[in-house]
């Protein structure tokens, strides 16, 4: 974990109300990898808090992030331009890995949870991976990255709440209902809470004894586990999101 200054190379919309920035390490920094994320100032004054936000894509000099536009701090964030500099603590958490076994992997993101899944095919293509991505959004006007996942993945299935762009569903049931052919080996998701409590529910009432591994959303203070703010419960005893997570097991936290 270091606090540097990085140079905003972009950030602008990505699709509605969610934005793409790729910022400039100074220097490379180690242990940067899918699932974990940053902690990055807002650009302005009025706000002290850094706001957590995950890694999308990096390289040794660049890191991606995409972040949902959702109060006055991400408003500001994003009135960002090319060339400002913004305080930037990182890496934080700890994400996502795939085994050497692990060769057949489902991804299932929901919303702003699409950008970890993206990570994950992001540091995984060519590494002998085969992933069954499926992707859901709440209406068109939402849909993004399609095009980045869909030359990462060997299947993509892309799906709307609404049913305004592919089939009126979501993510987790547009998975179960590939899974019979599927047959991952382990399956990675990050969405809200209510989706990752179907897919909870939905492993069990299956008998599905696949590894499933999640990334919680949730609110944070620090990010760097002093504040607790976002505790959640593991095995009945409470745990920090940003620090003990935010990857656990399906079957290890309550959701």
């Amino acid at each position: 974990m270091q606090e540097i200054t990085v140079r905003v190379l972009e950030n602008a919309p990505l699709c509605t109300g969610v934005c793409k920035m790729i910022f400039e390490l100074p220097a490379p920094v180690e242990g940067i990898a899918c699932g974990k994320f940053v902690n990055i100032s807002t650009g302005d004054g009025a706000h002290l808090l850094r706001r957590p936000i995950a890694v999308c894509e990096h390289t040794e000099s660049t890191v991606t992030i995409c972040y949902q536009i959702k109060g006055s701090g991400t408003q500001a964030l994003s009135r960002v331009r090319a060339g400002d500099t913004l305080s930037c603590v990182l890496p934080l958490g700890n994400g996502f890995w795939l085994d050497e076994g692990e060769r057949r992997v489902a991804l299932i993101g929901g919303g702003v949870g699409i950008f970890p899944m993206l990570s994950v095919l992001s540091d995984y293509a060519g590494k002998g991976k085969h992933f069954d991505t499926y992707f859901g959004f709440r209406t068109k006007a939402a849909v993004c990255m399609e095009g980045r996942a869909k030359a990462l993945s060997e299947t993509l299935t892309v799906v709307t709440d609404d049913g305004s762009y592919g089939q009126k569903t979501n993510a987790v049931a547009a998975f179960f209902a590939d899974a019979a052919s599927a047959q991952a080996d382990v399956i990675l998701a990050c969405g809200p809470l209510p989706m990752l409590r179907a897919l909870k529910e939905g492993l069990a009432e299956r008998g599905m004894r696949t590894p499933c591994y999640v990334s919680l959303e949730e609110r944070m203070g620090c990010g760097i586990g002093a504040c607790l703010v976002c505790v959640c419960k593991k095995q009945g005893a409470h745990v920090r999101v940003c620090k003990d997570g935010p990857v656990f097991a399906i079957g290890e936290v309550e959701l």
